[in-house]
């Protein structure tokens, strides 16, 4: 908000004219011919892009001698750009005295064009004759005329754009100001401070300034009276005109020091009190305004912004008393958040222990900030205070503590996650086996198992499950993580060896599948039934046969379903290898007798694109139940061995596609179907 702001007061103030001429470029460094040379190419009938050329190499070696020949180019519509690019750079008298001789001559452009130059070249001996053109009726003429006498910087010409300034037509006033900021921001460079400030003054108080104008000189007032402008700085922030009050925060950032980042404190405090506090004594309405002004909850937002912009721990206090709840201080939440935001961008430690008050504050939007802060804050003193947070005896600070420790991903916080994970609340116990899964490393698996195999509520039981199966996973050693889980099954209770069973379908290998292979074996109903589901969610390819075979072989229904069904998802995965994909398929055709089931193997056969799987779909085409699904894979399959450009394997397309197009009712399906047919026939579309 506050860099906007300023952006558009500086756009304003600063590119006052949209005309604004360029003078002074860079010149070329390509050097050709001698300056003697050169002179004798601008003095002759030589083509315009030779003589520009020439102008060009001019500005680089050019001397006293070039004079002449260039000047005499400033009255060509289309050199004199060039000539003046040449007579800039050139140090010597006699070009600022053949400008001033062109000023009599020329008109319009041309003339805009010469008087920039001389501006560019701060020729002080030109103020009076510019001065002769600030009140020209060409636009261009009289806002060039202000500019230059702007950069030329002198009294004199400060005189000049004041003189005319008195009495200027509104299309001027502008043009006018900006010579006068420019002389003003000489006078700072060069050390003339109180001969700046007066300029600036003048332009802030002197009626009917437009606002941007006000809102330059406002800044240059502040800057050019170093310390001494502090107390224009507070005067201003107290504005009631918001762009001034503006201008003066963001003057505020380029001044230096913790005194006046306490100045912006003290504003800061100042606004935020209560209205009721303005407004108890007996004060006039125009100060009733004003002070209703200085409290606005925007302004008090950018104070904010700036505070932490600054990053100086000067403001830290007012911003963790803005930031508090209810009483006389009491704010607005986007005020709140905005001190609160602002605290990390300082980045000091010290703030911590008031965000993480914050961070279980009953403002949900407040507490969010605060935590946010917490995590931006750096170091490890901060770490210091998020674990005592954790530590504590109130429910919310612990949760809070624990977003906060993912936030940071503090893997030092792992022991007292690991402790906090057998918390007697029933809140905290799930947080803390959620992080523990971000954050835990294979070191600490044995102390999740453990967690995992004491869990008593089914939350807690389900939280320890994801968080060992994060870990274990994150380790990348399947058979190592297996052989710990395993190890615990002997002992486990049902329900969390169905949670062991799920994990080590997560963890995958050898040991991890026979050890759930065994387990589909238990009397135990439950376990059975977890063990079957472990299998059947099973990620990679080598568990196919064991689930066809125990769909062979077991006598429920709901059993030989889950088996079915995870071995056809393992053909549909397109990771797995295509050869062992297709031989699942060929052992599934067989089981597959329900409608869905068919549609699960019609599935992974049309992501086989091959003739085998294309033999296994035809029979399909047939089945009324299943139909569109077959047409479908006929349609995928075909396609793509045509698009392999196989001709051997187009007649066995032929009989397939022509069924698909026949029996389908989608008339879409029918179409690609037919179209594919004439491809495989060779005549194309």
């Amino acid at each position: 908000m506050l860099k906007s702001n300023w952006n558009l007061l500086l756009a304003a103030a600063f590119g006052l004219a949209g005309a604004t001429l360029s003078f002074g470029q860079e010149p070329t460094p390509l050097l050709t011919q001698p300056e003697d040379k050169l002179i004798a190419v601008l003095k002759s009938d030589a083509p315009q892009k030779e003589k520009a050329d020439a102008c060009r190499e001019l500005a680089v070696i050019g001397t006293k001698s070039a004079v002449p020949a260039l000047a005499a180019l400033l009255g060509d519509n289309n050199l004199s750009h060039m000539a003046r690019y040449g007579l800039e750079t050139i140090p010597d008298p006699s070009v600022d005295a053949a400008l001033r001789a062109a000023l009599g001559k020329l008109k319009g452009r041309l003339l805009a064009g010469v008087i920039g130059s001389l501006g560019v070249r701060r020729d002080a001996q030109a103020v009076k004759p510019l001065a002769g053109f600030l009140s020209d009726a060409d636009a261009d003429v009289s806002h060039a005329s202000a500019l230059a006498l702007g950069r030329i910087g002198t009294a004199a010409a400060v005189k000049a754009l004041e003189g005319s300034l008195a009495n200027a037509p509104a299309a001027n006033q502008l043009s006018l100001c900006e010579g006068l900021l420019r002389c003003a921001e000489a006078f700072s460079a060069h050390g003339q401070a109180k001969s700046a400030a007066a300029i600036y003054d003048r332009l802030r108080h002197q009626p009917g300034m437009p606002h941007q104008v006000r809102a330059a000189a406002l800044r240059g007032a502040i800057l050019a009276r170093g310390k001494d402008g502090w107390p224009l700085l507070r005067q201003a922030l107290r504005e009631s005109d918001y762009l001034l009050f503006a201008a003066a925060l963001r003057t505020s950032q380029e001044m230096p020091g913790s005194e006046v980042t306490k100045l912006l404190a003290d504003e800061l405090s100042r606004a935020s009190a209560n209205q009721a506090t303005f407004l108890a004594g007996r004060i006039t309405p125009e100060s009733a305004a004003a002070k209703l002004a200085e409290r606005s909850p925007d302004r008090q937002i950018m104070l904010a912004e700036a505070l932490g912009q600054r990053r100086n721990p000067a403001g830290l206090p007012v911003l963790l008393a803005v930031a508090q709840p209810g009483g006389k201080k009491g704010n607005d939440t986007a005020v709140r958040v905005a001190a609160i935001r602002a605290l990390p961008e300082i980045g000091d430690a010290s703030a911590a222990a008031g965000l993480a008050d914050l961070a279980v504050d009953a403002n949900r939007e407040v507490a969010q900030a605060a935590q946010e802060g917490l995590a931006a804050l750096p170091g490890p003193a901060v770490d210091t205070v998020v674990l005592a947070m954790l530590d504590s005896s109130d429910t919310d600070r612990r949760l809070a503590a624990i977003e906060v420790i993912g936030r940071r991903r503090m893997a030092s916080a792992v022991p007292a996650l690991l402790q906090a994970a057998g918390d007697p609340d029933a809140k905290v116990r799930p947080a803390a086996l959620k992080r523990l899964g971000e954050l835990a490393g294979p070191k600490d698996q044995p102390a999740l198992l453990a967690t995992l195999l004491k869990a008593q509520d089914a939350a807690d039981l389900d939280a320890a499950e994801q968080a060992l199966s994060a870990v274990c996973i994150r380790a990348g050693n399947p058979e190592a993580s297996a052989a710990q889980l395993t190890s615990a099954l002997a002992t486990a209770r049902p329900a969390q060896k169905g949670a062991l069973l799920r994990v080590l379908s997560a963890v995958g290998g050898e040991t991890a599948r026979q050890a759930v292979r065994t387990a589909v074996t238990d009397a135990n109903p439950e376990i059975h039934a977890a063990a079957i589901r472990a299998l059947g969610d099973w990620r990679t390819a080598d568990a196919g046969p064991e689930l066809l075979a125990l769909a062979q072989s077991v006598s429920n229904p709901a059993d030989k379903s889950l088996c079915l069904r995870g071995a056809l998802r393992l053909a549909a995965d397109a990771d797995q290898p295509a050869g062992e994909r297709l031989a699942l398929c060929r052992q599934a055709a067989g089981l597959a007798q329900q409608p869905d089931e068919k549609k699960l193997l019609l599935g992974a056969l049309g992501g086989i694109k091959t003739a085998q799987s294309l033999a296994l779909v035809a029979p399909y085409l047939d089945d009324a139940s299943v139909k569109e699904e077959a047409g479908a894979a006929v349609v995928a399959i075909a396609g793509a061995l045509l698009q392999a450009g196989d001709a051997s394997l187009k007649p066995g397309l032929l009989d397939p596609l022509q069924k698909a197009a026949q029996l389908t009712g989608n008339a879409d399906l029918a179409r690609r179907a037919g179209d594919l047919l004439r491809q495989a026939q060779g005549s194309g579309r």
